[in-house]
């Protein structure tokens, strides 16, 4: 029997960049995610300017835009 081994650094981001409908957000394991801008109200609505001015927080386990006051966490992303 096989156990899936799940390492806090799965849920790490190294990057974050966007197109006209997705966010695609680069892992610290090489895996790359895009997720629905729909998903984010305060991302969709945002300019393009203001969806660059993110940080990493928490060594990369979640995303911060402190001008659209948003945070998004890695892990909620992969679920």
């Amino acid at each position: 029997m096989s156990i899936l081994s799940i390492k806090t650094s799965d849920f790490m981001a190294t990057d974050v960049w966007f197109d006209s409908d997705m966010m695609h957000t680069q892992l610290l394991d090489s895996r790359q995610i895009s997720i629905t801008l729909e998903w984010f109200l305060r991302l969709r609505e945002a300019t393009n300017e203001q969806r660059l001015k993110w940080r990493l927080i928490g060594k990369g386990a979640g995303i911060h835009w402190e001008e659209l006051d948003e945070d998004i966490s890695v892990a909620a992303l992969l679920k």
